[in-house]
């Protein structure tokens, strides 16, 4: 069984993303890629954030534990989940992977 995290009330989904980007922020700080990720997440965020915002004004998904505050027509916590989501995979990548680009790819 799962724990209730639902005690967080409307910040629940904020308290969440700030867990896991500590988590994203702690693996990219260690392996050295925080300015990798960086470039990564700007590349990625205009395409994240129409998926995003088309997903929910077409009813795909409702978000019901949030804070209730909106930026540029979707919740403050699904901009976050767009910065910590990709910071997480490539903070777990460059983590398993030496944190450094070469020419092996093996």
């Amino acid at each position: 069984m799962l724990p209730d995290i639902g005690v967080f009330g409307p910040y629940t989904y904020l308290v969440t993303e700030v867990l896991w980007g500590s988590v994203a922020f702690a693996l990219l700080w260690r392996a050295g890629a925080l300015r990798r990720a960086a470039k990564t997440i700007v590349v990625l965020y205009p395409v994240a954030y129409v998926w995003d915002w088309y997903t929910l004004k077409v009813g795909v998904f409702d978000i019901v534990l949030r804070t209730g505050v909106d930026l540029l027509g979707i919740p403050i916590e699904e901009h976050i989940f767009m910065v910590v989501v990709p910071a997480l995979v490539v903070g777990l990548h460059e983590t398993l992977h030496g944190g450094a680009a070469s020419d092996d790819d093996g």
